[in-house]
């Protein structure tokens, strides 16, 4: 049965850019792209390289949607959902997250 993981206060996360967590054992990215409390949550694990870098990351919006840009070789993985915009063979995990009473959840 998954739970909901406490990562967070929203305010330890600035706009437009994101932090790793550990949660159930696996680095997860979470980013805050706006002022707002809209969060996402995808794997930290650039699948390219196996490195632990996509938290660090730079968020771009393309098409309508947001993005982040790997550190490294900037390929873009979608944040509502992981998707690999140059390879969807790359494509990486995504988590449900959110904001409850100012504490940033990842669904573990």
């Amino acid at each position: 049965m998954s739970q909901w993981e406490s990562i967070c206060k929203i305010d330890d996360i600035l706009p437009a850019t994101g932090v790793c967590a550990l949660v159930n054992g696996q680095q997860v990215a979470v980013f805050r792209p706006y002022h707002d409390e809209q969060v996402f949550a995808i794997s930290n694990i650039d699948p390219f390289f196996e490195s632990s870098v996509l938290s660090r990351g730079i968020i771009a919006e393309h098409q309508g949607e947001l993005w982040v840009a790997s550190p490294l070789k900037k390929q873009r993985f979608r944040l509502r959902d992981g998707l690999c915009m140059e390879d969807e063979n790359f494509s990486v995990a995504h988590f449900e997250a959110r904001v409850k009473d100012g504490e940033v959840q990842v669904k573990a």
